[in-house]
């Protein structure tokens, strides 16, 4: 069997961390579908920027928005706007036939709205309507200010995207944000059936900053290099079947709610010391998303070994933690550090996706 489909068949789904026009028009992410139970896409300002910049497909649009007055943020939309629409489409079928389990394609709002409730949930209304499509999500950073973004778009109804979650504090103030606002759905008579939501765990980096201050630590260190992300994936998955599973949702369960699924992301591995399938093969489980860029979705493949594998290891992953802590590593302090190092990184590629954009 196709080893994308093994995992499906354990309840995982991979979603491909990417979106061009050439993977729409040139019928490779329909395969991917098809083919290989793809269930749904990621996007960013980085991947829509290396999509106009390299693909050959925008050209004429881009040269007619140029043509007229505008905006370049306003183009970006015109032009990524059909593109999320198309795949939207490509994958409605799995939405209808997976009652709104599977199928999504996630949009991002502007970086620059990071620290904006209202205009967070004005710029995710707005584009809601722009793509008119049920299997949107609205991708949200897990920011302060967009933590009360998010509470607001799911009381409105909006399927959210919760993005540059780096710890566990992270997890759990967004599923508490996620929690709220069904509350308020709830309250105010809404189909609490029609929303879904996935919280976006960044992996790769989370070890891209540990493990140098690990090698400061002699052999304890090293035995604990390349180990921290995929221990903090195995505890928030836990912390996500208590909350989920457990009595406390069981009242919104029933009216409907689904559970606010965990997503592994940045799941491309950066030390070619690791496994290209370092943060893929051991966070196999039911109930969960891997949002797998075009490298890693090969090797999965290619080569990977599948197996349900994300319940195991979880008292290892507890004395991980213990043993990070005894070393002095903070790693609430590394989850803020590394969102706002996200957050300037999805700034930067906003800035220069626009460039491409204005006169």
């Amino acid at each position: 069997m196709n080893r994308l489909l093994q995992v499906r068949a354990l309840g995982q789904q991979i979603w491909l961390d990417n979106l061009s026009r050439t993977l729409i028009r040139d019928g490779h992410l329909a395969r991917f579908v098809r083919e290989d139970g793809v269930t749904g896409v990621t996007t960013n300002p980085a991947i829509f920027h290396k999509a106009i910049a390299d693909g050959r497909y925008y050209e004429e649009d881009l040269a007619a928005l140029k043509s007229r007055p505008g905006e370049a943020e306003a183009r970006y939309e015109a032009l990524v706007i059909p593109d999320v629409r198309a795949a939207c489409d490509l994958l409605r079928a799995t939405w209808e036939q997976s009652a709104g389990e599977l199928g999504y394609v996630s949009l991002e709002v502007s970086p620059a709205l990071a620290h904006d409730r209202a205009g967070t949930l004005a710029a995710g209304l707005r584009l809601r309507e722009a793509v008119a499509r049920d299997n949107l999500l609205i991708k949200v950073p897990a920011t302060s200010a967009g933590l009360g973004a998010i509470e607001d778009l799911i009381a409105h109804g909006v399927s959210v995207n919760v993005t540059l979650l780096f710890s566990l504090t992270h997890c759990d103030a967004v599923a508490k944000a996620y929690l709220r606002g069904l509350e308020r759905l709830h309250a105010a008579g809404g189909d609490l059936g029609r929303v879904y939501s996935v919280a976006s765990l960044f992996l790769s980096r989370v070890d891209s900053l540990i493990d140098p201050q690990l090698a400061a630590h002699g052999p304890a260190g090293a035995a604990l290099a390349g180990k921290t992300a995929v221990a903090m994936a195995r505890l928030a998955y836990a912390r996500y079947r208590a909350r989920f599973h457990g009595s406390a949702f069981d009242a919104l369960r029933t009216s409907g709610a689904r559970p606010q699924y965990m997503l592994w992301a940045s799941t491309g591995t950066k030390n070619p010391a690791y496994s290209d399938l370092l943060y893929v093969e051991p966070l196999i489980g039911a109930e969960t998303v891997n949002t797998l860029p075009d490298a890693t979705l090969a090797a999965l493949i290619d080569h990977g070994q599948v197996a349900a594998t994300l319940d195991s290891g979880v008292d290892a992953a507890h004395a991980t933690f213990a043993a990070l802590g005894a070393l002095g590593i903070d790693l609430d302090e590394a989850g803020e550090r590394l969102q706002t190092e996200g957050l300037r990184q999805f700034e930067e590629a906003f800035s220069r996706l626009l460039t491409l954009t204005a006169d």
